[in-house]
């Protein structure tokens, strides 16, 4: 087995080697003047089982290029099977056509890391797990909510409602909200542009109660705090919000300071600057270890199906 990063997030590469005993491969990663990629495999791959860490984050094209480069390098050099790993999956918010004249990005995203080489993917908290499907190659589908449950646990927070900022939120919500013994609410949003979302009602009951927002994305912050505002004025004593992928665009950052939220969690899978760091309400949980372990029984080919929890 060997383990590759790009550069998206080389140091969630170096954490899962380390949970698995092992050193990250060497690779040659750079650009051209024109910002074109390169990649050159600086060690012998041939008939290794081979894993590729690469969250396609922002700037999410230069990301998904170099993934696409890598994967041919490694099916070039005769690896024996090549996994991407994208602990965030780009795109996956395009899934349908939910408009005249549009593509179905995530589609088109699946076709291409089949064509440049993957012999399975393996990702956590897909937008719509439907997107597995868009895959003719095995898709191992994780879920980041075994180390988000642990730490909310831990808090022992009274009187607590999982609430979901949107509709299609509920599955996951609920999931949380049976774990931890709490209750569910639902907000009812609508997204009258990309990126721009209205809080309309509050399905539920959270007055005088922890309400924690839970979701698989936190972008711009405006489902967030226009959330946060609801179950304010609805009478939730504390609000706390619980995100896996902490895309955190401007002016995300500036808009959780402001708002009346005590604390989002969010996980590793898309590296955070220092300055979001900083942030004193945003805490990060690593799911390297979660990743590490699925990608040990992955190659060893025992069951992954005890950490789809």
């Amino acid at each position: 087995m060997k383990i590759f990063s790009g550069n998206a997030h080389p140091a969630l590469g170096e954490a899962i080697c380390k949970y698995l005993g092992m050193g990250l491969g060497q690779m040659r990663l750079m650009n051209f003047s024109d910002g074109e990629s390169y990649c050159q495999i600086l060690e012998n791959v041939r008939g290794a089982d081979t894993f590729i860490i690469q969250p396609t984050c922002a700037p999410v094209n230069q990301h998904l290029m170099e993934l696409l480069l890598m994967l041919d390098a490694f099916k070039r050099s005769s690896a024996d099977r090549v996994t991407a790993v994208l602990p965030y999956y780009g795109y996956a918010r395009q899934d349908r056509k939910d408009k005249p004249r549009v593509p179905i990005s995530s589609k088109l995203v699946a076709d291409l890391l089949s064509a440049a080489g993957a012999d399975r993917v393996l990702t956590m908290d897909l937008h719509a797990p439907t997107i597995q499907g868009f895959f003719d190659i095995p898709v191992d589908h994780l879920f980041a909510a075994p180390v988000l449950i642990d730490h909310l646990a831990k808090l022992n927070l009274e009187n607590l409602v999982i609430v979901s900022p949107d509709a299609g939120g509920v599955e996951r919500a609920r999931a949380h909200a049976k774990r931890l013994g709490g209750e569910l609410a639902i907000i009812d949003k609508r997204r009258s542009a990309p990126d721009v979302a209205e809080v309309l009602h509050l399905i539920g009951d959270v007055r005088g109660k922890t309400a924690v927002i839970v979701d698989d994305i936190v972008d711009t912050a405006g489902t967030l705090t226009g959330s946060v505002r609801t179950l304010r004025a609805s009478g939730a004593r504390r609000v706390l919000g619980c995100f896996t992928h902490a895309v955190l665009s401007a002016p995300a950052v500036q808009r959780v300071l402001e708002s009346e939220i005590e604390q989002i969690v969010v996980t590793d899978t898309i590296p955070m600057s220092e300055e979001k760091r900083r942030c004193g309400k945003i805490l990060v949980l690593s799911v390297a270890p979660l990743l590490g372990e699925a990608i040990r029984r992955i190659h060893e080919n025992s069951s992954v199906s005890s950490l789809f929890v």
